[in-house]
């Protein structure tokens, strides 16, 4: 006869959101974003709110939401792997119509050596120089590679339209296939790439400056080298929405536009982030790069370009399957 009784509400005592995020958010997320989410909620509404997390490379994270794992939310590392969970009816709302279409943070493309630079590695073409070891992560799992292959080929296009009004294809071809024959191991994601790079594999890694950066903290002897052009890769969130039941609902959309306070904000740039909301805060992070050309993905036209064009037609089908 229980079931007569007046039953609270599910999830009274305390929410749990679920969160899987490609491999470099991890140190923010849990380090200061869920701390600063949690005690703000607690204040608000005298709710707990606790976290569950899962880091790996975008593609890998997006694969496994599409397999069915419990993801309340995700960041992701590019807007293609949303436009994925989107098309098979994972994501229902648009995440584009969120504060800065959907983009939380934003990092550039760097090269990271070892200390004292004994390649002489000064920017991408660099990488190209017979012996140079390259640690690049894999392409098909991970997020970032595919920002990686964007850095490097778009480079190469920038630089070329400055010296002569036109981008030259042939050019950044030339240079990617040069780079992607000194590549001598591919993990899964950035941070496996790091890892990897770490224990002395390798003389060159191509990663997000925040690893590097993030390096350099923990006391690691590796030099942070800024390509004269590069790409800022820039990562959205989304809700899951199949996943989100109603009670949970309200604490998601919370957490989810917390992410663009000014608090989160700035924790963001502490670790190494970007800001999207405020370039003040990025002036405070004094270690962040000088970037002579910086472009973003929408010198390629998008996601929806760049990733058939440039990742499809010319890495996998001229690169890869010619090395």
């Amino acid at each position: 006869m229980s079931s007569c009784l007046p039953q609270p509400p599910a999830e009274s005592g305390g929410i749990n959101i679920t969160l899987y995020g490609f491999s470099i958010m991890k140190e923010s997320m849990e380090k200061a974003i869920y701390p600063g989410f949690a005690a703000q909620w607690k204040r608000d509404h005298n709710q707990d709110v606790r976290f569950t997390s899962s880091f790996a490379g975008s593609e890998t994270i997006t694969n496994q939401i599409l397999q069915g794992v419990s993801a309340d939310v995700a960041i992701l590392s590019i807007d293609r792997d949303a436009m994925r969970l989107k098309q098979s009816g994972f994501v229902t709302s648009d995440w584009h119509a969120l504060p800065h279409n959907g983009i939380v943070n934003k990092t550039p493309f760097v090269i990271l050596v070892k200390q004292g630079n004994p390649k002489g590695i000064h920017d991408f073409a660099d990488l190209a120089k017979p012996g140079v070891k390259v640690v690049h992560p894999d392409p098909v799992s991970s997020g970032g590679a595919q920002w990686s292959i964007l850095a490097i080929y778009g480079s190469e296009l920038v630089k070329s339209e400055k010296q002569s009004g036109e981008p030259d294809r042939a050019r950044a071809l030339q240079m990617l296939q040069a780079i992607w024959r000194n590549v001598i191991s591919t993990p899964g994601s950035a941070r496996e790439a790091r890892t990897q790079f770490e224990t002395g594999f390798g003389d060159a890694l191509v990663t997000y400056e925040l690893e590097g950066m993030l390096m350099k903290e923990a006391g690691k002897p590796v030099e942070i080298v800024t390509p004269q052009a590069t790409i800022f890769s820039e990562h959205p969130v989304v809700v899951i929405d199949r996943n989100v039941t109603a009670a949970k609902r309200p604490v998601v959309d919370a957490f989810i536009q917390y992410l663009w306070s000014d608090e989160a904000q700035k924790a963001f740039v502490k670790f190494h982030f970007y800001s999207v909301t405020n370039n003040a805060f990025n002036e405070e992070n004094k270690a962040f790069g000088h970037i002579e050309r910086p472009f973003t993905i929408d010198y390629f036209g998008g996601w929806s370009k760049a990733y058939p064009e440039v990742i499809e037609q010319v890495f996998k089908n001229q690169v890869q399957k010619t090395k």
